[in-house]
């Protein structure tokens, strides 16, 4: 007689695995939080061990990091013992962020953005209407065309006509080029709060989020103190912030020399800030005072804002700051540029950068 036999179920015990699971979280944020120090983290990893008894008899600090390089998360120098970050971490440090980002987001097909139009787009809707020439055949509903032919020439002598043929309507969709600059002027970490390590999350998560879903849009990262210049989606991680003032014009501009070189005519800004525009580079020479709004600053920093209005390049400003006079220059600014504002905690961030970057699938700029 066939049947099953159950008896008590005993959990096995826990594994050096899990173990190795749960201190690489905590290792993670150590090394974002260290812009990718290995040693700096794995002191800071054996600090929090004392305090908070991490690991036990069994499994110490010295198994996890022999795991690490065994698991190829880290390598080290032979020659002088250093310890540097693999591909694998940096990996693993866009997914951790965008899961703890935009964890709650549904799963979907991949695509492109969408747009008002219909016809041989790439996204079918539930829509159908008659076959037009013109159409092609993948479009053709063949469930809905057979029941058309059946009713309308009846099962004994079947047969199918052009006038039987429903098509399948879809949505055009278009690519967007999207740059986003991030301040990492010395502000970023006045005041005991750490700016830098948020807006690094946000743009790990935006940048894996793009790669998977979007993967035919492009995403250019780019920084800005006292000047700007352009980084890889593979040095967030170790991105510093620097003794420098905040030159916004300077990463406008580079981002619309990016954005200039893009084929597609959808292109937006993302910019994280916590400040005023402090600086700006005349030839050679920086001018810059920080003592607040200065009108020279303002002027070519609103000047270059109506120059990409004009282009129909929104930016979309994401201050992390609710100082009054700061909130009047950004709705200045935001007015000049015909863009949108937004003012957050460190704590809401990424949410918002990822309800504007889904707004902005929606419509053409």
């Amino acid at each position: 007689m066939l049947g099953y036999r159950f008896s008590q179920f005993i959990p096995p015990p826990a594994s050096s695995k899990s173990d190795f699971e749960r201190l690489l979280k905590v290792f993670m944020q150590l090394v974002l939080i260290t812009s990718g120090n290995v040693s700096e983290a794995l002191q800071w990893l054996t600090e929090i061990d004392k305090q908070y008894n991490l690991t036990n008899g069994e499994y110490g600090i010295g198994d996890f990091i022999e795991d690490l390089k065994r698991e190829g998360y880290i390598s080290e120098d032979a020659r002088n013992g250093n310890f540097a970050l693999k591909a694998k971490s940096e990996q693993s440090l866009r997914q951790s962020a965008l899961e703890e980002i935009f964890g709650k987001l549904k799963k979907s097909k991949g695509g492109e953005h969408n747009t008002v139009h219909s016809g041989q787009g790439d996204e079918q809707t539930t829509e159908r209407r008659d076959y037009e020439f013109g159409d092609t055949l993948d479009q053709i509903s063949v469930t809905d065309s057979l029941k058309n032919a059946q009713i309308n020439h009846g099962l004994d002598h079947f047969f199918m006509t052009e006038d039987d043929l429903e098509v399948i309507e879809s949505e055009y969709k278009t690519q967007t080029s999207t740059v986003l600059m991030i301040d990492i002027s010395h502000s970023m970490i006045l005041y005991g709060e750490d700016r830098i390590t948020p807006a690094k999350k946000v743009a790990m998560a935006l940048a894996e989020l793009i790669t998977r879903k979007y993967p035919k849009d492009t995403l250019d990262i780019i920084v800005f103190g006292d000047d700007a210049w352009q980084i890889e989606i593979k040095d967030l991680p170790y991105l510093q912030v620097g003794p420098y003032h905040t030159n916004t014009v300077a990463g406008l501009e580079l981002s619309m020399d990016i954005l200039r070189r893009r084929k597609n005519p959808n292109k937006q800004i993302f910019m994280i800030t916590d400040g005023k525009p402090t600086c700006i580079k005349e030839g050679l020479r920086y001018y810059k005072n920080s003592f607040g709004l200065d009108q020279k600053i303002l002027t070519r920093t609103l000047t270059l804002a109506g120059r990409l209005r004009k282009i129909k390049i929104p930016v979309t400003t994401f201050m992390i700051a609710t100082d009054p006079y700061l909130k009047a220059f950004v709705r200045e600014f935001t007015k000049a540029n015909n863009g949108n504002a937004y003012y957050s905690g460190l704590q809401g961030l990424g949410n918002l950068v990822f309800e504007d970057f889904k707004k902005n699938r929606r419509k053409n700029f």
